[in-house]
C-alpha cells in the first residue's frame, strides 16, 4: 500500500505552498487507495511556537481533507538516536569535536566550500570514544563515501534523473551535541519507520534528497520514490516568502476572505498541475480521479496578487463558480455561519433561506458577499449605493413605488409572475417604461443597481418587507 506523509514544521503559519504539498500528497494517496500521514516535524525546539502549530491545524482542518495517521517527531527522539547509533556502528558516522560545531551541528562556510574537518573524519575510534567518555561535546556527522563512491543518483517523478557527485556533499550533521536530531536524520528515520513509499515535497528540498538517500541506504531501508513540486512564486518571479509577502502566502487569508475550502483546493491544484483535458473547475472527487504526479509541471507556478489585494483573481473566479454550483443545502449551512458571525443571526425560515441563498448566489464571489452585498436580504439596516440612489431619484419613481406597494398588498398571491404583471400594468397605466420601475424597485429593496432577477428579488425579500420598503421609498 502506498504511504505518503506531510511533514510541516511549526515555525510559522501554514504557507500556501505547504498547503499545496499537503493536497498533492492527499490526492495521490486517495487516488491510489493509500494512507495519508500527518507528521509534525517539531524537533527544532528553539523555533517551534504554539501559535504556528495552531495555525497549521487551523489551516488543515479548514481544508476538510483529513488524514489517516498522526505523529510528532518530538515524541520519537529515541528512534532518531537509535538510527544514529545504527549508522555509527556501520562506520558511516563519526564524532566531530570541533568546538564551533559542537554547539549547533553546522560549520560556517565563509571562505569557500567545506566538506569536512579531515582531522575529525580520520580520528581513530579509540580516541573518539575516550574524548566522548571524558564529556567533551561533539556532534555525530555522516561520513559521505567519497573514495568508494563518486556520485549519488535517483529518479524524480517530476524532474527526471538526478545526480550529484559525492565530492560536492559535505559530511552533514546527524545529532547535535545535546543529542537532539538534525533535520536530515529525523526525517529519514521517521520515513523509514513509518514505511513511507512516496516522498512528495517542494522543489527546494530536491538538493536534500542526495543526503537522504545516503541515510536510507545506511539504515538498510528501501528507498521511497521521490517527487519534487515546482515552487510557488510572486508575479515578479520571487519565491513566495512569509517574511516578504505576508498574508499573501497564508492559507487563513483565503479562509478569512470567505473562500470555500473546496474552491481553494481546486485553485491550489492548478498551481503546477493540470488535468489532461485542461478542465479548471473540478470537484474533490474529480480531482481525486484525475490526479497524477506525472501531470505536475516542472515550471514554477505564479500566484498573482497586488500590494492592495492579496487574493489571486483566478482563485476568486473559481470560488464564484463553486459558490454557484455547489448543493444549495451545503451552502446554506456556511451562509448561516457567516450571518451569525456578522450579528445577523435572526431566526430564518429554512425553506425561505434556502430559496433566497439560491437566488442571490449567482452574482457573488465569496461567502462574505452574503453579509455585504447581500445584506439587504437579511437585514433592514442597509445602505443605498450612489448608482442605485440615482435610479430611485428618477422623476415619479418614488411615487410609483408607493403605489406599487399598495397594489402588491392587494394581490391574492405573491410570486414572481404576479409581481411582474402588476408592475408592468402600473408602468403602462402611468405612461412610463417598466425599466424605470424595475430599477427603482431594486434600489429600494436592496440598495443596489444590479443583482439577481428583478422579480426574484421581490420574493427573496419577502412580501411584507418588500411592501414596507416600497412604501417608505
Amino acid at each position: 500500500m502506498m504511504r505518503l506523509r506531510f511533514a510541516p514544521s511549526p515555525t510559522g503559519y501554514l504557507h500556501i505552498g505547504s498547503a499545496r504539498t499537503f493536497i498533492f500528497n492527499w490526492l495521490y494517496a486517495r487516488h491510489n487507495a493509500g494512507t495519508m500521514i500527518l507528521r509534525i516535524d517539531d524537533t527544532d525546539v528553539g523555533r517551534n511556537t504554539q501559535a504556528s502549530l495552531d495555525s497549521i491545524f487551523d489551516g488543515l482542518n479548514w481544508l476538510e481533507l483529513g488524514w489517516d495517521e498522526e505523529y510528532r517527531q518530538s515524541e520519537r527522539l529515541a528512534l532518531h538516536r537509535e538510527a544514529a547509533e545504527a549508522i555509527a556502528q556501520k562506520g558511516d558516522a563519526y564524532r566531530d569535536f570541533t568546538p564551533a560545531q559542537a554547539d549547533d551541528g553546522e560549520k560556517s562556510r565563509a571562505g569557500g566550500p567545506w566538506l569536512c574537518n579531515p582531522g575529525m573524519r580520520a580520528l581513530p575510534a579509540e580516541e573518539s570514544d575516550r574524548r566522548a567518555a571524558a564529556g567533551e561535546p561533539f556532534v555525530w556527522r555522516f561520513r559521505v563515501p567519497r573514495e568508494s563512491r563518486k556520485e549519488v543518483r535517483f529518479h524524480d517523478i517530476v524532474y527526471g534523473d538526478q545526480s550529484k557527485e559525492t565530492a560536492d556533499i559535505e559530511d552533514f550533521a546527524l545529532l547535535r551535541s545535546d543529542g537532539s536530531p538534525m533535520y536530515h536524520l529525523a526525517s529519514c528515520a521517521d520515513d523509514t519507520d513509518l514505511r513511507i513509499t512516496h516522498i512528495v515535497r517542494g522543489q527546494d528540498h530536491l538538493s536534500n534528497t542526495f543526503k537522504h538517500i545516503l541515510i536510507f541506504e545506511s539504515l538498510g531501508a528501501e528507498l521511497p520514490k521521490f517527487a519534487h513540486l515546482p515552487l510557488l512564486v510572486a508575479p515578479d518571479g520571487a519565491k513566495l516568502s512569509k517574511r516578504k509577502h505576508g498574508p499573501v502566502v497564508s492559507v487563513t487569508t483565503y479562509r478569512d476572505a470567505g473562500f470555500l475550502p473546496q474552491a481553494y483546493i481546486n485553485f491550489l491544484c492548478l498551481l503546477g498541475w493540470s488535468p489532461k483535458d485542461n478542465r479548471e473547475q473540478m470537484s474533490l472527487s474529480e480531482l481525486i480521479d484525475a490526479f497524477s504526479l506525472e501531470g505536475v509541471n516542472r515550471s514554477n507556478a505564479v500566484v498573482n496578487f497586488t500590494e492592495d489585494d492579496p487574493i489571486d483573481p483566478k482563485a476568486l473566479w473559481l470560488n464564484s463558480q463553486h459558490l454557484r454550483t455547489m448543493p444549495v443545502e451545503e451552502l446554506v449551512l456556511m451562509v448561516k455561519e457567516e450571518l451569525a458571525a456578522a450579528g445577523l443571526s435572526v431566526p430564518y425560515d429554512n425553506e425561505w433561506l434556502r430559496q433566497t441563498v439560491d437566488v442571490i448566489r449567482s452574482r457573488f464571489f465569496t461567502l462574505k458577499d452574503f453579509v455585504t452585498r447581500g445584506r439587504a436580504f437579511f437585514s433592514d439596516d442597509f445602505r443605498i449605493e450612489p448608482d442605485a440612489l440615482e435610479k430611485l431619484n428618477k422623476p415619479c419613481a418614488r411615487e410609483l413605488l408607493r403605489e406599487l406597494a399598495q397594489r402588491l398588498a392587494a394581490l391574492p398571491e405573491f410570486n414572481e409572475d404576479t409581481v411582474e404583471a402588476e408592475l408592468r400594468r402600473l408602468a403602462e397605466e402611468s405612461g412610463v417604461k417598466a425599466g424605470l420601475l424595475i430599477n427603482a424597485a431594486r434600489a429600494a429593496l436592496t440598495g443596489q443597481s444590479v443583482g439577481p432577477g428583478a422579480f426574484a428579488v421581490f420574493v427573496a425579500i419577502g412580501r411584507d418587507r418588500a411592501i414596507e420598503r416600497l412604501a417608505k421609498s
